[in-house]
């Protein structure tokens, strides 16, 4: 994957995050009760664009987020 989107969609992720007026310890511990396996340390990373994003772990950022997919992968 392009890093310069990978970065973008990070970012993307940690806007909608704080929109969502939570930290990321607590978006990390409300996918891990929904089954994915991730910590804090590995959601700051795709944040930054420096880990990849699991089909699972986007489905459930939009979940618990409850925003459309066009939020989490706007380029523009």
């Amino acid at each position: 994957m392009n890093k310069k989107i990978e970065k973008k969609i990070g970012n993307n992720i940690r806007l909608l995050r704080e929109q969502s007026g939570l930290t990321q310890d607590e978006l990390a511990a409300k996918l891990q009760l929904n089954g994915c396996d991730i910590t804090r340390s590995a959601l700051a990373k795709i944040e930054v664009g420096q880990r990849h994003l699991y089909p699972d772990e986007i489905m459930l950022i939009k979940q618990i987020l409850n925003v459309e997919y066009d939020s989490i992968f706007k380029t523009e």
